[in-house]
């Protein structure tokens, strides 16, 4: 059964894990679902066959799909394809010291940040792989943030570096003292990322008095539960900023 929407539009998120692929209608989201690489082009198909008037899309790959072969399927099926470059039109001003550098998730996180909390001043963080800060301020000028381990990466970073450690998953505990060896890896991973979140927020929450907060990434939940309200959880963020820039460059 085919769904009758107009204009489609196809969004693809390869991360380091999953591709993450959306598709819109206009800036409404009527379809995410996660994709392993080994399956990613079974599941294309599949979306496709479904919404059969998706005539544009968008990539961000920070990973390992291949652009030529996607660039190839999208030709294929009459979709026209924007990979999201440091060359791309974005809606904001990139004062990046090196663009071409700069991941191209973060170029989108800042396009949905503009789009949703337009001349506001906005700390982006992305709770993925890694954790990266990211401000924009009111004027749309963006120079840049930080980079530190993500959650899971510290977990496998201490049993990757160490003899004995165990290899777990995260798990909230409420004392920063842990009474065995794995609440102690949980405490000592869990507080001091959620305490370098805070120091993060408190720096710019000093220097800029109205500033919104976003949280996103696939930890964004299970860290959001330690924070006050008023810091906006949105797990959507990022392939909304895709479908924004998408938007940015093919609306006349």
């Amino acid at each position: 059964m085919f769904l009758n929407f107009s204009t489609m539009k196809l969004i693809i998120d390869a991360g380091n894990t999953v591709v993450k692929i959306a598709v819109f209608e206009g800036a409404r989201l009527v379809l995410k679902q996660n994709s392993v690489y080994d399956f990613f082009y079974d599941d294309l198909k599949k979306i496709l066959f479904q919404f059969p008037k998706i005539d544009k899309a968008i990539a961000s790959l920070v990973s390992k799909l291949n652009k030529e072969q996607l660039i190839r399927f999208c030709s294929e099926k009459k979709i026209v394809l924007l990979i999201l470059s440091s060359a791309t039109k974005v809606p904001f001003l990139n004062l990046y010291a090196t663009p071409t550098t700069l991941g191209v998730d973060r170029v989108a996180l800042m396009a949905a940040a503009v789009s949703k909390f337009e001349l506001q001043n906005c700390l982006v963080i992305d709770t993925g792989s890694c954790i990266t800060y990211d401000f924009i301020n009111s004027k749309k000028e963006y120079y840049g943030g930080t980079i530190s381990p993500g959650l899971q990466m510290r977990y496998t970073s201490l049993h990757q570096f160490t003899a004995q450690l165990p290899l777990l998953s995260p798990k909230r505990v409420n004392s920063f003292v842990g009474n065995s060896t794995e609440n102690a890896i949980h405490a000592g991973v869990s507080f001091a990322l959620e305490t370098e979140i805070s120091g993060v927020i408190e720096y710019f929450s000093n220097k800029y008095s109205d500033l919104i907060v976003i949280l996103t990434g696939g930890d964004a939940e299970f860290l959001s539960k330690r924070f006050k309200n008023g810091i906006f959880v949105l797990p959507n963020f990022l392939i909304e900023g895709l479908n924004h820039i998408l938007d940015y460059n093919t609306n006349k």
